[in-house]
């Protein structure tokens, strides 16, 4: 096939007739068919309901992030905010609240295309509260990293319908969950393939040593994927791959897909559309940053995280090793508790001095100076430019590129190649 030969699909959105093309095969999941681009999941309030509700109106899977979303609702932070003394109890119950909203709006932005996921962190503190509600909304699948969800089945059980997705980086992992999840009598739905090396946010690796490890490059972890569904007899169950990671362009799709991947998942290129729903500020960091701006450090949750190097964080690493030295217990400065370990709070001396909560929320206000601005490592497909996610998806799944990028017709690409190495 050529970038030419399309197949056309067609959706109504905001009373236009926009019309997505795809050479690529459609992605089954739970009995609907999606183009193979999914929309990761972006915390706190990156991805809530119109970047995933827009996203699904094409055809594609939008994520909705968990996390702390009462600061998309006004009268939820009121409510949360009336006392000095935070209510942990209190937050957690808006906060679910605050999720049903988003899922709810996302689902009536999507207009019946698409589907709908919920990103749940297995570090977060409310990570079965979480799942519950966003099951009991009727979300249409939930995706779980950050931790093995070796419990995931469970919580979910009376929910059949909602799509498992765990998100896991190298075949032992895929091997932990499948095995696990076998005597449940249960497998993933799909299985997305997040590559350390060039994500953005929390990084599926043990320390920031381990990610170069080869064991989680796309070219090993998709074939021996796929001979582990052979070795478990499961081969015929045809789980969808995503792959996650360092993905820009048109061609690394084709590439991968032939790879073996089923489809594809960006995070930074959706956080800077204008459907996002962080401030205009956030986009601009993410898409104005240089390769030298990003840092790759450990986060409060214990794991390496990237993000931009903005004045907080230059600011925090310069502190960081000092700040580790002197590390012990302490309340919750925010006052709920978000992570299940958390090195600020439980005063360990291997993981990061800060709030992580109280940071993210700042950069989703596009507070530039003490914002966590997490972004990957990969330049963005159209650059500095914050465009609609309709060019983003139509560029990613037919090479169609926006006219402030080129007025030519899409390039027909033959062969596609792609290469693991860091390209900017």
């Amino acid at each position: 096939m050529t970038a030419l030969e399309w197949l056309v699909t067609t959706s109504h959105y905001q009373d236009q007739l926009i019309v997505l093309q795809t050479l690529f095969e459609r992605v089954k999941l739970k009995g609907k068919s999606l183009l193979p681009i999914v929309q990761g999941g972006m915390g706190v309030g990156i991805s809530a309901h119109r970047l995933a509700g827009t996203v699904a109106s094409y055809g594609a899977l939008g994520t909705i992030s968990s996390v702390d979303l009462r600061r998309h609702h006004p009268d939820l932070m009121a409510q949360t905010n009336l006392t000095k003394n935070k209510d942990k109890e209190l937050i957690n119950s808006v906060n679910l609240i605050a999720l049903d909203r988003e899922i709810k709006a996302a689902k009536q932005l999507s207009g019946g295309n698409g589907a709908i996921a919920v990103n749940v962190m297995r570090a977060v503190a409310e990570y079965a509260p979480y799942v519950r509600q966003a099951c009991e909304s009727e979300t249409d699948a939930v995706v779980v990293g950050a931790g093995l969800p070796l419990d995931l089945p469970d919580l979910t059980a009376n929910f059949p319908k909602v799509a498992l997705i765990p998100i896991l980086s190298d075949v032992r992992g895929i091997g932990v969950i499948l095995k696990r999840w076998m005597r449940k009598n249960r497998l993933p739905d799909a299985i997305v393939i997040e590559n350390p090396k060039h994500a953005a946010g929390h990084l599926g690796a043990a320390s920031i040593a381990d990610i170069d490890n080869p064991a989680f490059q796309f070219t090993s972890v998709l074939p021996g994927a796929r001979q582990l569904f052979k070795d478990l007899g499961i081969e015929g169950e045809n789980i969808p791959l995503i792959a996650a990671g360092g993905v820009h362009t048109h061609e690394q799709v084709g590439s991968l897909l032939a790879m073996g991947a089923d489809a594809v998942q960006l995070g930074s290129a959706f956080a800077v559309t204008q459907e996002g729903d962080a401030h205009i500020n956030f986009k601009r960091v993410l898409a104005e940053a240089k390769p030298e701006d990003i840092v790759t450090f450990m986060s409060t949750a214990g794991l390496p995280a990237r993000a931009v190097r903005t004045p907080w964080l230059e600011n925090y690493l310069d502190k960081e090793a000092k700040m580790q030295r002197i590390a012990k217990v302490k309340p919750c400065t925010a006052g709920f508790d978000c992570l299940h370990q958390c090195g600020w709070r439980d005063g360990n001396d291997k993981a990061g001095q800060f709030c992580i909560d109280t940071q993210l929320a700042f950069a989703l206000a596009g507070d530039v100076k003490r914002g966590l601005f997490f972004r990957g490592s990969e330049k963005l497909p159209f650059g500095s430019a914050i465009r609609p996610v309709r060019e983003l998806i139509e560029y990613m799944i037919a090479g169609l590129k926006p006219a402030f990028m080129s007025a030519a017709a899409p390039t027909v690409v033959p062969a596609y190649s792609y290469t693991e190495s860091t390209t900017v």
